[in-house]
């Protein structure tokens, strides 16, 4: 059987003793995803109600947060009925689709934050510059390219459907870790290369402008990490399957979208005063209405 097979249902055998935790899973699960879902959309909404934070930096914010949703949406929702059912099934065309929308959105991440720091860039290194360097129309096309560009690219292919087939996949998964490879190196050395620039310039000024420097640049550099530490963790652990613990294989991959969504919400809402503020308002007011 060659790799345009016959298979259309694929039953997901994968999770840890299902039938033994599986409301236990379901609740978990459904925790974390509505979690999700309100620390990322307090900050989205933040940031769109408000006039004074219509600048680059919090759009290219909310984009991040709202790619973050997005990403979960194509886990989560499956999942969850997947833990409630007596065996889990899937079609094979809704299995590609829901690799290409997880690819496109860790593409899309990387995307995004390698725009961001060259927001940051331009913004520290070039203040006089900035607003010709990053007007909105340049902002709408950085976002464009950041939503269609990994869709493009990305090819509909994953490491465990790949060993679902009879045929020769080797040269299929060397070419899935080049695409990968080659994505994540050009985003990291742009971005090492955008903070080399930024920690010259906060060198050579004031105290109170590296503070400030640094308010705005360590929520998107630990972001940046993380990810970075999650995505490795996504591509290496298919690989290592046989090597390690089942329930090591079957958890970590699902880690790369539970704490980035939360950690990006978390640390933008929480560490940049600016939207911090706006939302303190917001509750206050919501409050005060209430009664």
């Amino acid at each position: 059987m060659d790799n345009t097979s016959y298979v259309k249902y694929l039953f997901m055998d994968g999770h840890i003793e299902l039938q033994k935790y599986r409301y236990l899973y379901f609740v978990i699960t459904l925790t974390v995803y509505l979690l999700i879902i309100l620390f990322n959309a307090v900050v989205i909404f933040a940031i769109c109600t408000n006039k004074c934070l219509h600048e680059p930096m919090y759009i290219f914010i909310a984009a991040l947060l709202f790619n973050s949703l997005c990403g979960t949406a194509a886990l989560y929702p499956k999942l969850l009925s997947d833990f409630l059912s007596e065996r889990p099934v899937t079609s094979y065309s809704a299995c590609l689709f829901q690799v290409f929308s997880l690819y496109t959105y860790g593409a899309s991440e990387f995307t995004l934050l390698t725009v961001m720091a060259y927001d940051r860039y331009v913004s520290i290194c070039k203040p006089l510059q900035y607003p010709t360097l990053v007007k909105m129309s340049t902002v709408k096309k950085l976002l464009f390219f950041c939503c269609f560009f990994p869709a493009y690219r990305i090819y509909c292919n994953d490491y465990s459907i790949a060993k679902l087939s009879c045929g020769y996949t080797s040269v299929m998964n060397l070419y899935g870790l080049f695409c990968v490879t080659l994505s994540v190196c050009a985003a990291m050395i742009f971005i090492i290369y955008s903070y080399v620039r930024i920690l010259h310039v906060c060198l050579k000024n004031s105290k109170d402008f590296r503070r400030k420097a640094l308010q705005t640049c360590f929520p998107h550099l630990f972001i940046f990490i993380s990810f970075c530490i999650f995505s490795c963790i996504e591509v290496i652990t298919p690989r290592l399957e046989g090597n390690i613990p089942h329930t090591v294989s079957a958890i970590m991959p699902v880690l790369g979208l539970v704490f980035p969504p939360l950690i990006n919400a978390i640390m933008y809402g929480l560490k940049l005063q600016e939207i911090y503020s706006k939302i303190k308002k917001m509750w206050k007011r919501k409050i005060l209405m209430s009664f």
